[in-house]
């Protein structure tokens, strides 16, 4: 699944169709990737929520972008949905990336929705991926976590 957040929608639409090209190039299968577009960064952490407790997802790319402005609003955003999407990732055990950028200025963020930076939004996916593959070799017996302990 793919959360991405509408809010400067010119930098999370390219993040969001990275990211779904990305899984898509690995080889998940199209249909079985959902967008969920909400409007702006601070519920994503609750559509992700909603979006897991169902059980029909095995991760969580997020996508966003939280540019600073001349207020506190942008430390609460993205520390908020930053956080919430940890707790997210942690409370139902399932990886949720961040791919919710947050710069100084819009040129910070062009250049990492598929500029100069690359596209955070394909290095999100990819890191769904790696820890996908990583659950599924280390933790495909539950007595390997035992075992260890």
């Amino acid at each position: 699944m793919v959360a991405a957040s509408r809010f400067n929608e010119s930098i999370t639409v390219p993040l969001a169709e990275a990211a779904v090209s990305t899984l898509v190039a690995k080889g998940v299968a199209f249909d079985d990737v959902d967008v969920l577009w909400v409007p702006g960064a601070w519920e994503l952490p609750v559509a992700v929520r909603r979006a897991l407790a169902t059980g029909k997802y095995d991760a969580a790319v997020v996508v966003g972008a939280v540019i600073r402005g001349d207020t506190p609003h942008f430390d609460i955003v993205a520390g908020e949905a930053s956080r919430g999407l940890m707790e997210a990732s942690r409370d139902f055990e399932v990886p949720v990336t961040l791919g919710l950028l947050t710069t100084d200025d819009m040129a910070q963020a062009e250049a990492r929705a598929g500029g100069a930076h690359g596209n955070k939004g394909e290095d999100a996916a990819l890191a769904a991926l790696e820890m996908l593959d990583l659950f599924d070799r280390a933790f495909a017996d539950e007595t390997f976590a035992e075992d260890d302990a």
